[in-house]
């Protein structure tokens, strides 16, 4: 009887997001871990105080206080896969991350335009994206670390493939899906996660203003909901911890 006690007070003790990660999850966190966000803009700003790389961190630190986990943003704007490529060893891999998240596709085909002699130019080609993603996790997984590959997000709101670049958008979240089963890495497929949620909170068909401020960069519930679906590849299966507000200034008592 005394056994079973003590079991059951053992397991009442660990936290609950790293409970998830022991019944058949993914690997759980462990001391140390170094964790990087590798992207664009949508990254580079998930550092701010309410973004999701934030999120992520506040969560990390409560529910995993004793690992002393480290996260890092590598996100830069305007980035595609051959920026990722050209800057993987400065900023990632000299981090000596043992986890990478790479965020990547929005820009790839969002830039895509019709130059001055008509042809289409700015984005980065299937091919190239694709070998470009191989690329990364071959020089990521030879350093040691683990990768997890999400698909890109949205570039418009709208629902049913109504808005302009969703097509390519989903090809292109179709290439990032077989490279992840190509090289065996794990997969955070944010594509499906936010054509879920807008079917089921966007009803109007808005552009955007349900998860993003302008069709892409995240608002407040697009961050919750990444920073959410990040914790969950990481076997963390709880509410992100929103950043502490910071105390309002007293006001001076007139003499």
């Amino acid at each position: 009887m005394r056994r079973r006690v003590f079991v059951l007070a053992a397991v009442l003790a660990f936290p609950v997001g790293l409970l998830a990660a022991e019944a058949g999850g993914p690997p759980a966190l462990a001391k140390g871990d170094r964790v990087v966000f590798l992207g664009d803009s949508i990254t580079q700003q998930g550092g701010g105080a309410h973004g999701y790389v934030t999120l992520v961190k506040n969560t990390l630190a409560q529910e995993c206080k004793d690992l002393g986990i480290e996260v890092v943003n590598a996100g830069i704007s305007g980035h595609k896969v051959p920026n990722l490529q050209a800057r993987l060893n400065d900023h990632v891999l000299a981090k000596k991350p043992t986890i990478v998240f790479i965020y990547i596709g929005i820009n790839d085909v969002w830039h895509w335009r019709k130059n001055p002699k008509g042809e289409m130019a700015g984005g980065t080609t299937k091919e190239k994206f694709e070998e470009g993603l191989k690329d990364l996790i071959a020089r990521i997984k030879a350093a040691g670390g683990r990768v997890i590959l999400c698909t890109p997000s949205v570039i418009g709101e709208k629902l049913d493939g109504a808005n302009e670049r969703d097509k390519m958008l989903d090809e292109y979240s179709d290439i990032s899906r077989k490279v992840a089963a190509d090289t065996g890495v794990q997969l955070n497929d944010l594509r499906k996660a936010f054509v879920a949620y807008e079917k089921e909170n966007n009803k109007e068909g808005k552009p955007k203003g349900v998860l993003t401020t302008d069709g892409v960069h995240l608002n407040a519930a697009g961050n919750r909901l990444v920073a959410a679906e990040m914790l969950k590849a990481l076997g963390i299966n709880v509410e992100p911890v929103p950043t502490k507000q910071d105390a309002p200034k007293s006001t001076p008592r007139k003499a």
